[in-house]
């Protein structure tokens, strides 16, 4: 429980004493978004790595030479845990916006430091505002901005290992970009603590990044369903690293 109230007087102090950094970063925007986005980027990473040594979380890291520094790519995660969003941000080495659910918007302080990371909120309820979040993401890519999507659609509560099916829709995004997908398999963050809400304790977390997927260059079939052949890839590592947990 001690963890749990260190971890939320983190959140709100940053949210609090971070507002003038609010101005500075609004301002930068102004003449420079590119430094903006990267200054950015490394506050809220600062921010996200301290919440995790408060946590004692400890976490293995496979395969992140798969990553490619030099182009943006499309990131999909299994999704089990609000920390999902903080293992895998302070490892991103480029600016990464990651779509939320539209109710992150409202809330205050948190959802502009979201605006300002590039993430974009997804309204599940509206077809034709889902599909212009879609538009917005592969604008976002085409300029150079990474983006990760959790295509279960919402968290995974049941076993661990377990996937959700995954939702089509937002892999458009990789497809119309033009940009390498990354597959993300994420094990054991719920047991930070989901698990054991609302204790949070020290755990051991996997992260393995899958080698690139270029849609173009697989066959027809897989193309037409990437969402069921990346759920395959991302099922596959979950099953391997069961043994690392």
């Amino acid at each position: 429980m001690i963890r749990f109230l260190i971890v939320c007087l983190t959140v709100i102090g940053f949210l609090i004493l971070a507002i003038p950094a609010l101005l500075v970063e609004w301002i930068i925007g102004k003449f420079n978004p590119d430094l903006k986005s990267k200054r950015s980027l490394k506050i809220v990473n600062g921010a996200f790595s301290l919440i995790l040594w408060e946590t004692g979380v400890k976490i293995t890291v496979l395969g992140e030479e798969n990553v490619p520094k030099d182009t943006p790519v499309l990131y999909v995660a299994n999704h089990r845990s609000f920390f999902d969003i903080l293992v895998t941000y302070v490892r991103v080495p480029r600016p990464t916006g990651y779509i939320a659910k539209k109710e992150m918007e409202k809330v205050p302080l948190l959802s502009t430091w979201m605006r300002y990371l590039h993430c974009l909120f997804m309204d599940r309820n509206d077809i034709k505002k889902g599909l212009q979040t879609i538009l917005d993401g592969v604008e976002k890519l085409k300029n150079g901005i990474s983006i990760c999507i959790f295509p279960e659609g919402t968290r995974n509560e049941g076993e661990e290992g377990s996937l959700l099916p995954f939702k089509e829709g937002s892999f458009k995004m990789a497809t119309k970009a033009g940009c390498p997908i990354i597959p993300v398999a994420l094990s054991n963050t719920a047991d930070i603590w989901e698990a054991h809400f609302p204790t949070i304790k020290k755990t051991n977390v996997v992260i393995e990044y899958g080698k690139p997927i270029i849609i173009k260059n697989l066959p027809k079939e897989q193309q037409k369903f990437i969402g069921a052949y990346c759920q395959g890839i991302i099922q596959d590592m979950l099953n391997k690293n069961s043994e690392l947990i």
